[in-house]
């Protein structure tokens, strides 16, 4: 079962790389070069800034039908691309089970 977890887990951080080279003006990145523990804003990570934090938020909708009720919690989450997996998967998981009750 936790083999499971880390397995979706992977495969959202790899779908989440993708759609961040591909949707945002990342520059000589690809994909694979994203470390899943790599900050996403500011100058020590990919260097992303609040117009990448909308992107991100038009493609958390897109493509996972995720929105972001609490502002608040952006932070947070858009901190790495483990933690965007992470509130991808918490947010799906639990849609799924309010969908199969």
């Amino acid at each position: 079962m936790e083999g499971d977890q880390e397995k979706t887990l992977a495969e959202i951080r790899a779908r989440v790389k993708g759609l961040l080279v591909d949707n945002l003006a990342l520059q000589d990145i690809q994909a694979e070069d994203i470390r899943d523990d790599e900050i996403l804003f500011g100058e020590e990570g990919l260097g992303l800034d609040s117009l990448d934090a909308v992107e991100i938020v038009v493609l958390l909708q897109r493509n996972f039908g995720l929105e972001m009720k609490d502002i608040d919690q952006g932070k947070k989450i858009f901190y790495s691309v483990d933690t965007l997996a992470r509130y991808i998967y918490e947010n799906r998981k639990s849609n799924t089970s309010k969908e199969q009750s």
